[in-house]
């Protein structure tokens, strides 16, 4: 007998992990250069106090601060180039696929793969991600023609909780008709960073993940997780801010020339207030896990597994001691960041894929997204089989 909240299930996730990784070191080694050179280069506006001097960093202060050791990026040569600072991903065709249609559509596979699913069997198409190439056509139109999939596709942003609120718009769709739901959330993360920020520099990283929802209908052929509820959650602020857009290039005062020779964008890149963001996300998505969990009538000790945000380890053991009123064990609250960084909103379900092949027919597990806006999603979900 199906639970009446159950009538959607994911019976299938894809990963699809650049072949680039950066180490922390690596990555200090590019920043500490362009530091000497910056420091060299600004010595008498330095000496005469008009401008600070920049600070160098180490890879002990960002496993410190983050638990971050790794990142895997589409470009390595361009981020570690200390005259460019940026990936460097050359522009394509037209006619040609597009980066994050690529990505997606490699995870997508797997998906199918592992769920034994045809192009037929699919019904729609939701591109969510928090850092889209472009706003038309829909990158999620693309990865459905290059996947020669029927039906309809779109994108949607919501941050670092972009997946989770993916998750429920897959399943709302369902319920209004459809059977089958592709869900993906390319994320090319590495594009929106300012890599000559000591703060931010190391934080990002880029992958794609792939989750398939279907309508709980009869038995299902292979893996399944019964969607036991879903919430969302949204509050303003301006702490975590990507002012990067397509009217930036209007913002010009009349008569002025664009420079050729400096970067105007740079101040438009990813910032963030971290010490604000830790002391009001974690008591908000804690809270969004806790009350979601008792509305359900689930005890905290009763959840197997939490698959959390990747974007900071101690905010992620924060979150789980508060939901759990005790510290979590690695293996209730696994970590990918370590190796991937913060991949936004694809983090939760990396986790969600590498870390859930132990878990038995009842088991019961949260995964939930949040960041920006501030945004946060939580999908409490149950093995089936």
């Amino acid at each position: 007998m199906t639970h009446p909240e159950a009538d959607v299930r994911i019976i299938s996730t894809g990963l699809f992990t650049p072949p680039n990784s950066i180490s922390n070191e690596e990555l200090v080694a590019a920043f500490n250069a362009y530091v000497d050179k910056f420091n060299t280069n600004n010595a008498p506006e330095i000496s005469s106090g008009e401008i600070e001097p920049l600070q160098k960093s180490s890879a002990e202060f960002i496993e410190k601060a983050s638990g971050i050791k790794a990142r895997y990026v589409m470009n390595k040569d361009g981020i570690l180039d200390i005259n460019r600072m940026a990936p460097s991903i050359p522009p394509r065709l037209n006619t040609e696929l597009s980066v994050l249609a690529e990505m997606a559509v490699n995870a997508a596979r797997e998906a199918m793969r592992t769920a034994d699913l045809q192009p037929k069997d699919i019904d729609g198409v939701i591109c969510a991600a928090s850092n889209l190439q472009r706003a038309y056509p829909a990158i999620a139109v693309e990865i459905q023609d290059a996947l020669a999939i029927e039906g309809f596709a779109f994108d949607m942003n919501v941050a670092c909780a972009s997946a989770t609120f993916g998750i429920e718009t897959g399943l709302g769709l369902i319920r209004a008709g459809s059977n089958r739901i592709l869900m993906v959330n390319p994320e090319i993360c590495s594009a929106h960073l300012n890599y000559r920020d000591r703060d931010s520099h190391f934080i990002f990283g880029d992958v794609c993940t792939a989750v398939i929802l279907e309508r709980n209908e009869g038995t299902p052929s292979g893996e399944s997780w019964d969607i036991l509820g879903t919430r969302l959650k949204t509050k303003f602020s301006n702490n975590i801010r990507n002012n990067f857009g397509f009217l930036n290039h209007c913002e010009r005062e009349t008569g002025v020339e664009a420079d050729p020779q400096r970067d105007p964008f740079t101040d438009k890149l990813f910032i963030q207030e971290g010490r604000k963001v830790f002391k009001e996300v974690v008591p908000m998505v804690s809270e969004l896990i806790a009350s979601h969990l008792s509305d359900l009538q689930i005890a905290p000790n009763g959840v197997k597994r939490f698959w959390l945000h990747q974007a900071n380890l101690s905010m992620n053991e924060f979150i789980a001691r508060k939901v759990l009123g005790r510290d979590a064990s690695i293996e209730e609250a696994p970590v990918v960041l370590d190796e991937y960084a913060n991949t936004s909103s694809a983090g939760s379900i990396i986790a969600f894929h590498k870390h859930r092949s132990d878990m038995a027919a009842g088991d019961m597990g949260v995964i939930c997204g949040f960041g920006a806006g501030y945004s946060a999603g939580s999908v409490i979900v149950r093995k089936a089989a």
